[in-house]
């Protein structure tokens, strides 16, 4: 099985035409990933081959999912307009909706995030500014690179977008259940604690990794959530140790103030409820090979 992705995922591309949207439309095509329509508003009617598969694209996402059964939605979409693609899938009630776009506004996050929840939370949002999810062997909805790994019994959720390629590189021989990553702006959809219950709760997973960093308190919320709720193993990586104190480091909601949001309490956070925690992302990766080879 898996989270939240899988071989029957029908999925469309919000932004599909767009040059980032068709070339990871490709790369998604070529790993297998479902892809049943494309939506932009101003070539609604028109057909695009895509290496050989011709793609439907349509005016709204309603359409799509009227015409296709799309149960996923992947936008590839500039920051400006990455409000109303998701709120108009939300409005749609379309399951999944994988926001890839970097640099959205953290106030156009928060009032989509408020009304998937007003809308009874039909549509589960991943990201934005993440690289989305991947089910190796099924499905793959986002940008992650699909040769680095294969399917195993290991769940990952990362912040991180390139510790998520790293840590599934260095794991491929055992390989993943699904791989989500979550994206770290300071507001995002689905959480560490989101993905840590649905891999607890998944038949096919058997240990799990997640990858935090600095800033926030999303990896002490977690740390508590598994003390509570989770018996599988887990396997942690904070990033960020070095980061000076008071500066934006790379990720929007990577900032640390005060001894709030540093890697070491997060650390210890993690490590107090019995999560082995990896000083570097190889260390980690070791520590969870040791669990799953033990």
């Amino acid at each position: 099985m898996a989270i939240f992705l899988t071989k029957d995922s029908k999925v469309i591309v919000q932004g599909m035409t767009g040059s980032e949207g068709m070339k990871h439309t490709r790369r998604m095509l070529a790993s297998g990933t479902n892809i049943v329509g494309g939506v932009n508003p101003r070539k609604a009617g028109e057909k695009v081959d895509v290496d050989g598969t011709e793609i439907s694209v349509f005016g709204t996402v309603a359409e799509a999912i009227e015409a296709t059964g799309a149960d996923v939605t992947v936008i590839f979409v500039p920051p400006k307009f990455t409000k109303d693609a998701v709120v108009e899938a939300i409005e749609a009630e379309i399951g999944l909706a994988v926001v890839i776009t970097e640099g959205v506004p953290v106030h156009d996050t928060a009032q989509f995030w408020a009304l998937a929840g007003q809308k009874g939370n039909k549509t589960r949002i991943i990201g934005p500014n993440c690289p989305g999810l991947i089910t190796p062997g099924q499905s793959n909805a986002g940008i992650i690179p699909a040769d680095i790994t294969k399917p195993g019994r290991i769940g990952l959720v990362s912040k991180s977008g390139t510790l998520t390629y790293q840590m599934m590189y260095e794991l491929r021989d055992i390989g993943f259940s699904t791989a989500v990553g979550i994206g770290g702006d300071p507001i995002i959809g689905t959480t560490h604690i989101d993905c840590l219950q649905a891999f607890q709760d998944d038949p096919d997973t058997d240990a799990i990794v997640m990858i935090g960093e600095i800033g926030g308190d999303a990896e002490e919320r977690a740390a508590a959530y598994i003390a509570e709720h989770i018996t599988k193993p887990v396997v942690g990586y904070v990033a960020g140790f070095t980061a000076p104190e008071g500066k934006t480091m790379g990720h929007a909601g990577a900032i640390v103030s005060g001894s709030a949001g540093t890697a070491q309490a997060k650390k210890d956070a993690l490590e107090a409820v019995g999560v082995k925690v990896g000083k570097t992302p190889s260390e980690t990766a070791r520590l969870m090979r040791a669990i799953m080879e033990g």
